[in-house]
């Protein structure tokens, strides 16, 4: 490099290690004491600096044998260096903060029941134990494309998954029961085998707009019964499902996970209690990466860890 170039328009090419031997030698105006800094010798440190002077056809110190001190084109070179290298090293810093110490907004796509079941009861722990994610959630019942549409995981029921995903399942597999409101039953008498649900008002559930019904296919004595009910009312969203059956509208065949609120609060009451459908289990779904954010790899272990205990007080 010479000064032809610099006429010419063509900046030096330089490397970040030489900028930070310069930056720590003009911050302690000791050779020595940036070598202990760095990590290597004062030759090494004096070396550097003739290199970077070469370069730039400058002299940036004024050295003698008592002391170091920065020349004019020296001081300026330092006045915009230090706060850009200072940047960088903040930058690294919160890095290696999230390495060891979750951070960011986590970004979730899931299921209304999705959310009720598995986040809500788990988010202020969660929330609690790792204080520097921030958490964002989007709640639809279509099975979201989480790259493209800027999501970190995903929780789905089923295994339907798009490619290249990597699933985990959060729990067993989900119970469905039959529920009305106690009102519903002033004037009707409750069903006490499955093929009586076909003289009631039943509320049905599409898997999404468009889509098929859901089928009530119960568990009896070791047998799959599967019966076509009939009723008036039919939603995509099973919490329209449960808003109706609570407003006593019907017969409701939802998870008994789901609801649990409404049960103990005696708003609706087990029906059929002999009788209940299997659903799938409860996935949660994120891209296959190499390195996995610390804000991510926190979420996935907290949920399969709080699946497990779910599992276990079920049990």
């Amino acid at each position: 490099m010479n000064k032809k170039d610099i006429i010419d328009g063509q900046p030096p090419t330089l490397h970040l290690p030489n900028l930070m031997t310069f930056e720590s030698a003009a911050r302690h105006l000791n050779f020595a004491r940036a070598a202990a800094e760095i990590g290597v010798t004062p030759t090494a440190v004096s070396r550097t600096i003739k290199n970077l002077e070469a370069q730039l056809t400058v002299r940036l110190f004024n050295r003698t044998t008592r002391s170091v001190s920065l020349t004019e084109a020296g001081a300026s070179l330092n006045r915009s260096l230090a706060p850009a290298l200072a940047l960088i090293r903040n930058s690294l810093s919160q890095a290696l903060v999230a390495t060891d110490q979750p951070s960011g907004t986590l970004r979730l796509s899931a299921s209304y029941v999705a959310y009720r079941i598995l986040i809500e009861p788990h988010l202020p722990a969660f929330l609690e134990r790792f204080p520097l994610i921030n958490f964002e959630v989007s709640l639809d019942n279509q099975l979201s494309d989480i790259v493209n549409t800027g999501f970190d995981v995903g929780i789905r029921m089923g295994r339907k998954l798009q490619n290249d995903m990597i699933s985990v399942q959060l729990g067993a597999v989900q119970k469905r029961i039959v529920v009305a409101a106690p009102d519903y039953f002033h004037n009707r008498t409750e069903p006490s085998t499955i093929a009586e649900l076909l003289e009631h008002n039943c509320i049905r559930q599409r898997y999404s707009v468009g889509g098929r019904l859901y089928e009530w296919r119960f568990e009896d004595q070791g047998q799959t019964v599967n019966i076509d009910v009939q009723g008036r009312l039919m939603f995509d969203e099973m919490r329209a499902v449960l808003d109706a059956a609570v407003q006593g509208r019907g017969i409701a065949f939802v998870l008994e996970q789901f609801a649990q609120q409404e049960l103990k609060g005696g708003m609706l009451q087990h029906v059929l209690t002999p009788y209940w459908g299997l659903d799938d289990a409860f996935h949660l779904y994120y891209p296959h990466r190499e390195h996995m954010p610390g804000k991510l790899r926190a979420f996935v272990e907290f949920m399969r860890a709080a699946a497990g205990k779910n599992n276990a007080c079920d049990g």
